[in-house]
C-alpha cells in the first residue's frame, strides 16, 4: 500500500488512489501467451504506441522506431523467426521495438539506445495490461538470427535494430502474478548494507 502525504505530512486521498492503480497495474501485469480470436482496434494500437513514446529516454534523443504488425502473413513469418515466439500463431498484434541509429547518442553513449527502447517495451506492456489486454516481450537484439529475420521480414534498414518483439492480444488465460519480491537482492547504500 502506498503512502502518499502532501507537504503538511497529510495523505493525499487522490494521490493515494491514483499511486494504488499504478502499483496494481504494476503487480499484476503477467506474460500472456494465449490469445483469442478478436482483433484490436487502430485507436487502442495507436494508444499503446503513444505509451511506449512517452518513455524516458537519454538525453531526450527518443532513439526508437516501433512497427505495429496485424498482417496475419507478416505475424505467422515472425512465429517460424523466433522458436520463443510460437504464441504469435493466435496473436492479432505485434510491435516490434527497434533502436533508430540515426538517432542513438554518439560515441561510448550509444549503447543507452538499448536501455531507453526497453523502457518503452516496459511501457507497452503496462499499457497493454491497463487496457484489458495480454502481452509478452519476445527477445531479438543480441541473438544475430533473430536480429537477421527481423531485418528481412520487415524489411528494416540497417540503422534500426530489433530489440524485441512485443506480442499482444485480448488474454484466453489468466496466470496468477508471480510475487518477485526477494529482500537477498537488495543491498542499502553499499553492497551487502542492510536497512536501518
Amino acid at each position: 500500500m502506498m503512502n502518499c502525504t502532501n507537504d503538511k505530512g497529510t495523505e493525499n486521498p487522490a494521490a493515494t488512489d491514483q499511486g494504488n492503480v499504478v502499483i496494481d497495474n504494476i503487480m499484476t501485469r503477467t506474460s500472456i501467451r494465449a490469445f483469442t480470436s478478436q482483433t484490436i482496434s487502430k485507436d487502442t494500437v495507436e494508444m499503446l504506441l503513444r505509451a511506449g513514446m512517452a518513455a524516458p529516454s537519454a538525453v531526450n534523443l527518443q532513439p526508437w522506431h516501433f512497427i505495429a504488425i496485424t498482417d496475419r502473413a507478416k505475424l505467422d513469418e515472425l512465429k517460424e523467426a523466433n522458436p520463443h515466439a510460437k504464441m504469435l500463431e493466435h496473436a492479432p498484434l505485434a510491435i516490434v521495438v527497434c533502436g533508430d541509429m540515426n538517432k542513438a547518442m554518439e560515441g561510448p553513449g550509444q549503447e543507452f539506445w538499448i536501455q531507453d527502447c526497453s523502457a518503452a517495451t516496459e511501457n507497452i506492456l503496462l499499457a497493454a495490461h491497463a487496457l484489458g489486454l495480454g502481452a509478452v516481450w519476445t527477445g531479438g537484439h543480441p541473438i544475430a538470427e533473430r536480429v537477421d529475420a527481423l531485418h528481412e521480414i520487415l524489411k528494416l534498414p540497417e540503422s534500426l535494430i530489433p530489440l524485441c518483439a512485443i506480442v499482444i492480444g485480448y488474454p484466453a488465460e489468466q496466470p496468477e502474478p508471480k510475487d518477485k519480491w526477494k529482500p537477498e537482492n537488495v543491498s542499502y547504500n553499499v553492497y551487502g548494507g542492510q536497512a536501518e
